[in-house]
């Protein structure tokens, strides 16, 4: 079902890790034991899907409506960008808050050593992968879940402006 941008729904943050303390501060209480036994706990985060999300669709349909031409889940490239503009050399992420731990030192003490040491390859295997791709001339644009749910609009407004910046410096170069 696409996402009517036009109808701008106030923004409510999810229940969470999002919900923190003022910026920069740390999140407080400590790690808590799963509720769940493993079995069952495994069997639910399998359930997740890596492509193709809610918050994807929605960008890939809003930036399908604006026209831009585009490909996803380019696995030749590293990392997989869920978005490619290619004429432009443009690798867009559209990344889950908690799965590439944004503001992860504030809150990485709440979870047991299994998922902090899980979030913080992610976020080691994101850098890494950042650097290669902008190492071979990409611009890379990383949009972050909470992003996409507060205002889907602006995020594609901050996609086609980079394609145009993009495609001005490559025209210049040439």
């Amino acid at each position: 079902m696409p996402h009517n941008l036009s109808t701008k729904k106030p923004y409510l943050p999810k229940a969470g890790h999002r919900s923190w303390a003022p910026r920069g501060a740390p999140v407080t209480g400590e790690h808590r034991a799963d509720i769940m036994p493993a079995e069952k706990r495994s069997k639910l985060m399998s359930r997740i899907k890596g492509k193709n999300t809610g918050p994807e669709r929605v960008l890939f349909t809003a930036l399908e409506q604006r026209g831009v031409f585009f490909a996803k889940h380019v696995k030749e490239l590293p990392g997989q960008p869920d978005i490619v503009i290619h004429r432009a050399k443009l690798a867009v992420f559209l990344d889950g808050d908690f799965w590439h731990g944004w503001r992860f030192p504030l809150w990485q003490h709440k979870l047991s050593e299994k998922w902090r040491k899980k979030i913080a390859a992610t976020r080691e295997r994101d850098q890494r992968n950042f650097r290669v791709l902008r190492r071979f001339g990409w611009k890379v644009l990383r949009i972050w879940e909470h992003q996409i749910e507060r205002s889907p609009e602006d995020c594609v407004t901050r996609i086609v402006r980079a394609r145009e910046e993009r495609l001005f410096e490559l025209l210049k170069r040439d």
